[in-house]
C-alpha cells in the first residue's frame, strides 16, 4: 500500500494559483528573485540545523506565491526555484524508500474540499462510502523500519524517493517503541514533532549549550533529529499515520496491510505500541457523508489552539484500500487524499518596545511589546523573545513590522521582521548593561543572561512558586502576604517561612488572629511534604513536577541528591549528558537553601523510594542502597518496602472523572500516587499499558483498552489497591 506524507507540499506542475489569502503576493521580478532566495535558504536551514526563521505555514504561503508568479511569468522562472521540488529543493539523503513518500495536494475551503471529493467520485465512478479524517501534524515525516518487531532504521522523507538515515535518533523519540508488541517486520510512517513542553526544553538545552534558540517546533524537531554531534539531546514525539510491508514481511501480513482500510491499519499500528492520534484530543475518525466530514474538519480546527502540538490542517482520505488502489497516484501526490489547509495563525504587527524581565531564578528574559493584534481569537499585546542573542540573530529592531504566531502554542512568539516594510525609522534594540530589577551585574557567559544574585534578585517570584499547589501547597499564603514578607525583610527565601512567628505575621496588613493561626498551621504542615514536592519547590532549572518525582524516587533522600555527580544523574529517566552537569551545578548553588530547609525540620526523604541501585545489582534483588524502605514523617505517607509496592513496574493511565477516595484529587495528585506506588503515569493507552483507571465519561481510552485487552478498574478499585499510600 502506498502511504503519503502530510508535510511540506510539493508545488510542481504549475497548479492553478490558490486563493490570495493562502499565498504571499509577489509583485515584480525583483521581489520574485528575493522570494526564491528566501525560500531556498529557509528550506536549507530547516533541513540542516533546524533553525529556519520561517514556520511551515509561512513557508507554504511563500512557495505558493512563487508558484503563482511563475504561472504568470514563465520567462522569469529561476533554476533554483523551490516549486516542483520536495523539501523546497533541500532534500537530503541517499537511503531509497521502499515506496515513495509523496506529498499531498491542498484545498483551502469547504468548497474546495467538495470539489476535490466530486473529482474523486468521477474518477472512481461511484461515491466514496467511508472517509478517514485526521489532523495534519506539523512535524517531520519519517519512515521507521522494524525487523522482527525491533526498530532497525529511521529514514527521513528527503526528496520523496530517498531520505537520510537518522537511526542515531531512535532513543530520543517518545511513541516510537524500540520493540513492537508483536515480532513483525513492517514499516511505520509518521511524523516526528515536538510538543510545547518539549520545544521549551529543547530551547533551554540549546541555549544552555551556547546555541541560538530554535525558531519553531517543526524546525527544532527536524534539526534535532538530524544532528549527530550536538553536546545535548532533546526529546521528541512520534505519531504514526500508516504502515506498509517490507521485504521480509510475511505474506499473510503483507496481504492484510494491502487490503485493510486506513482506519483499520491505524488501529493495528496502535495495538503494536506506536503512538497515533487516537490518544489525543483530535483522534482520527471515519465519516460516511461529506456533511459529517466537514463537521469533523471544523471540530479539529476549533481545537487547534489548545493542542499540545502543532497542526496546520486536516488530512482527508478515502478509507477503503480498493478506493485508494483504483484512484491511484499522480506524479507527485495520491489522488485519494488531500490536505485541508487551515488559515495562518500568524499575523503581522509592529514591535513597539522590548521589556527585560527577571524570572524567579534570576534569568533575564526579553518580552516584546506589540501593537495589539488579533491572533486565533485573542488580542496579543506581548510576545516571547528568547534572549539577547536570539534578538540579534533575527535582526529585530524597534518599530519593525514583525510576524507573530502561536503555532499551537498558548504563548505568542515573535517570528521575524518583515524587512521590506522598513521605513528607515527603525531603531536598534538596546540590551541592558545591568540587571533591570536590582541594578547588579549580569552574567552573560550563557546565552540566557542571569543576574549575578540569582534567585535572590527576585525572591518574591521564587517564594510564590515554592508555595504553589504543586509544590509545598501552603494554603493562605497569597501574593500580597508574600510581598509584605519580602519587602519588610522577614524572609529572603522560602526556607525563612518556617521561622516566622505569630507576632511577625500579626504585624502584617489584613492578618488577624484566625488567619495567622491557620497560616502557621499550614506552614508547619508543609514540613511533612515528600522530597519530590520539596525538590520541585526549589525550582531547579530544567526540572518540573514529573522530573522532580523521578529524581526523588531514584535517590530517595536529599543527601543522595546532593552527593550525586553527573554520571549518577544520567541514571534517572529523562536526564541525558547535557542536562546532568547543569543539575549538579544548580543543586550545588542551592546548597545553602537546602541546608536551611533541613535545619527547619523540612522532610528530606521520599516515602517508599528504594534509592539508587548499586551498579551490577541484578534486577529485582534488593531495594537499592538499603534493604529497608526510606520513610518520612507520617503525614508524608508511609509505604511498604519497595519490593512490595502495588504498582511496581506498571504503566498506568487515568481517564475520566475520579470518584470515591480519589474524588478530591487533581490529575497531578493521582499521577503522584501512581509513582509513589511504584508505577509510571502515562497519558495514552497502548499495548504497553498495564492498567487503565477509568472514571465517569472515560470515553475513547476505555474503548481502546478493551480492544487491547488492558485491565480496566474503577477509581474505587484502584484506591483499594493503593490504600496504604492514600
Amino acid at each position: 500500500m502506498t502511504e503519503t506524507t502530510p508535510g511540506r507540499p510539493l508545488v510542481g506542475g504549475r497548479p492553478p494559483a490558490p486563493p490570495a489569502t493562502a499565498r504571499t503576493e509577489i509583485g515584480d521580478q525583483a521581489a520574485y528573485a528575493a522570494a526564491v532566495q528566501t525560500a531556498v535558504a529557509a528550506s536549507a536551514a530547516y533541513y540542516g540545523e533546524g533553525d529556519s526563521p520561517l514556520d511551515d505555514d509561512v513557508f507554504d504561503r511563500l512557495v505558493r506565491g512563487i508558484a503563482a508568479y511563475e504561472a504568470g511569468h514563465p520567462g522569469h522562472v529561476l533554476p533554483d526555484s523551490p516549486t516542483g521540488k520536495v523539501a523546497g529543493g533541500a532534500g537530503i539523503g541517499d537511503v531509497p524508500h521502499t515506496v515513495p513518500m509523496l506529498s499531498l495536494d491542498n484545498v483551502f475551503s469547504a468548497e474546495g474540499l467538495r470539489a476535490w471529493a466530486a473529482g474523486l467520485t468521477r474518477r472512481l465512478g461511484r461515491e466514496v462510502e467511508v472517509w478517514s479524517v485526521e489532523p495534519k501534524l506539523d512535524g517531520l515525516a519519517i519512515s521507521a523500519r522494524y525487523s522482527g518487531g525491533r526498530l532497525a532504521r529511521l529514514v527521513t522523507r528527503g526528496d520523496g524517493a530517498a531520505g537520510e538515515d537518522v537511526s542515531h535518533g531512535m532513543g530520543m523519540i517518545i511513541g516510537l517503541p524500540a520493540r513492537l508488541a508483536e515480532p513483525v517486520t513492517v514499516e511505520l510512517r509518521g511524523e516526528v514533532l515536538m510538543t510545547r513542553a518539549q520545544f521549551e526544553d529543547a530551547n533551554a538545552a540549546r541555549t544552555a549549550a551556547g546555541g541560538a534558540a530554535f525558531a519553531n517546533p517543526r524546525s527544532a524537531a527536524a534539526g534535532s533529529l538530524r544532528a549527530k554531534d550536538r553536546p545535548y539531546q532533546v526529546e521528541m514525539t512520534f505519531f504514526a499515520y500508516g504502515a506498509l510491508p517490507l521485504e521480509g514481511t510475511g505474506e499473510d501480513l503483507a496481504a492484510r496491510l494491502r487490503a485493510m482500510p486506513h482506519s483499520a491499519i491505524m488501529e493495528y499500528v496502535a495495538a503494536l505500541g506506536a503512538h497515533t492520534t487516537a490518544a489525543t484530543r483530535v483522534p482520527a475518525v471515519t465519516a460516511t457523508t461529506l456533511e459529517r466530514l466537514q463537521e469533523r474538519v471544523e471540530e479539529i480546527a476549533a481545537l487547534r489552539a489548545g493542542l499540545d502540538f502543532g497542526i496546520d490542517g486536516i488530512v482527508v482520505k478515502a478509507d477503503a484500500a480498493a478506493d485508494q488502489a483504483q484512484a491511484g497516484l499522480s506524479s507527485r501526490a495520491p489522488r485519494w487524499a488531500v490536505a485541508y489547509k487551515l488559515p495562518a495563525v500568524e499575523k503581522i504587527t509592529r514591535l513597539l518596545a522590548v521589556e527585560w524581565n527577571v524570572g524567579r531564578t534570576g534569568i533575564i528574559a526579553p518580552r516584546a511589546v506589540l501593537e495589539p493584534v488579533e491572533v486565533e481569537g485573542s488580542t496579543v499585546t506581548y510576545a516571547t523573545l528568547h534572549n539577547a542573542a536570539d534578538i540579534a540573530r533575527r535582526g529585530l529592531m524597534l518599530g519593525d513590522h514583525v510576524t507573530v504566531y502561536k503555532a499551537g502554542d498558548v504563548i505568542p512568539r515573535v517570528q521575524a521582521p518583515v524587512a521590506h516594510l522598513r521605513t528607515g525609522g527603525e531603531r536598534p534594540i538596546e540590551a541592558p548593561s545591568a540587571c533591570p530589577r536590582c541594578g547588579e551585574a549580569i552574567d552573560v557567559s550563557q546565552q540566557r543572561w542571569r543576574c549575578v544574585r540569582g534567585r535572590a534578585c527576585h525572591a518574591v517570584a521564587s517564594v510564590r512558586y515554592a508555595v504553589g499547589r504543586d509544590q509545598l501547597d501552603i494554603e493562605g499564603l497569597g501574593e500580597k502576604i508574600i510581598d509584605q514578607l519580602v519587602d519588610t525583610g522577614l524572609i529572603t527565601d522560602f526556607a525563612d517561612l518556617f521561622a516566622l512567628t505569630r507576632e511577625q505575621l500579626l504585624g502584617l496588613e489584613r492578618m488577624g488572629q484566625t488567619s495567622t493561626a491557620n497560616l502557621l498551621a499550614a506552614i508547619e504542615g508543609a514540613k511533612a511534604k515528600p522530597l519530590s514536592k520539596v525538590f520541585c519547590a526549589l525550582g531547579v532549572r530544567g526540572t518540573g513536577r514529573s522530573m522532580s518525582r523521578r529524581i526523588a524516587r531514584h535517590f530517595a533522600t536529599m543527601d543522595a541528591v546532593r552527593a550525586a555527580d553527573a554520571e549518577a544523574f544520567q541514571l534517572v529517566e529523562g536526564i541525558g549528558p547535557e542536562k546532568a552537569p547543569v543539575l549538579v551545578a544548580e543543586i550545588a548553588e542551592l546548597g545553602p537553601l537546602i541546608a536551611k530547609l533541613a535545619a527547619a525540620g523540612v522532610n528530606m526523604t521520599e516515602p517508599g523510594a528504594p534509592g539508587p541501585v548499586p551498579a551490577g545489582t541484578p534486577a529485582g534483588t534488593g531495594t537499592g542502597t538499603t534493604q529497608t524502605p526510606v520513610t518520612g514523617p507520617k503525614d508524608a505517607g508511609a509505604s511498604a518496602p519497595a519490593a512490595a509496592l502495588p504498582l511496581e513496574g506498571m504503566s498506568v493511565v487515568v481517564t475520566g472523572s475520579m470518584s470515591g477516595p480519589l474524588e478530591n484529587l487533581t490529575r497531578n495528585q493521582v499521577n503522584e500516587l501512581i509513582e509513589r506506588a511504584g508505577g509510571r503515569a502515562s497519558s495514552s493507552v497502548s499495548a504497553r499499558t498495564s492498567l487503565l483507571v477509568a472514571g465517569d465519561k472515560a470515553g475513547s481510552k476505555k474503548a481502546k483498552a478493551g480492544k487491547l485487552g488492558v485491565e480496566t478498574v474503577t477509581p474505587e478499585e484502584f484506591a483499594a489497591r493503593v490504600a496504604d499510600l492514600l
